[in-house]
Parts: structure tokens; sequence; C-alpha cells
């Protein structure tokens, strides 16, 4: 996975109180990994989410089924990269406190994919 980080201007840099503390966003990710767990004992992380548990827990509502279609075919995406656009957007979900899936994560899953494909 890529992602795209624009420059950032010096002052912003540089500036006080910018962005968000360290610990807030491990705080984050360490509530996504007891969800994870929770979800499914003999998981350490969605990456390692095996096809049935996916099929499972990574349901999509219909627009999102729209989204993931159009992704695969303008994309080309085959079955492992659609998978593995699943688990991130399980996993952006987790970290937004969502239980299911919104077109928003898997859109934002789908970025990350297309930044991989750039030549």
């Amino acid at each position: 996975m890529h992602v795209e980080v624009p420059a950032v201007v010096y002052k912003e840099m540089s500036a006080d109180g910018a962005g968000e503390a360290s610990s807030v966003v491990a705080a984050r990710v360490a509530a996504a990994r007891v969800v994870q767990a929770a979800r499914d004992r003999s998981l350490v992380c969605n990456a390692r989410m095996p096809a049935p548990l996916l099929r499972r827990f990574c349901g999509l509502d219909t627009a999102g089924g729209r989204l993931m279609e159009r992704a695969v075919t303008k994309l080309g995406l085959s079955a492992r990269a659609h998978d593995r656009v699943l688990k991130v957007a399980r996993t952006i979900a987790d970290m937004a406190g969502a239980e299911r899936i919104a077109a928003a994560h898997l859109a934002e899953a789908i970025q990350y994919r297309g930044l991989d494909r750039r030549p």
C-alpha cells in the first residue's frame, strides 16, 4: 500500500499544536486491534483474515458493491487484490469505530490500491 503525502509548507511544520498526537493515534490503533481480535480469536489483524472470515466480516452494502465492481473493472483488480482492498477497508472502518464497511471506507481503500498501480 502506498500513501501519497503532499509537501508541507514550512510554517505549517513548525507551528505548535499542529496535527494529532501520536498517543491519540496509538490509542485508536489499539482499540481497532481489540475489535479485530473480538471478531475472531484467530485474527491477529485484518491483513491475515482468511477468505471465509473475509466474506463474513467484510460484506458490502449495495453502494459498496457497485463501487467495488467499478474499481475491479477500471483498475483491473485480481481476486487477490479485491480481497486486499476489502481487508484495508475493514481496517479503515475499524479505525473509525464503524461496525460495517461504508462506501467512504471502501473508496479510501481503493484509492490506496490505485496509488500502488500508478506507473
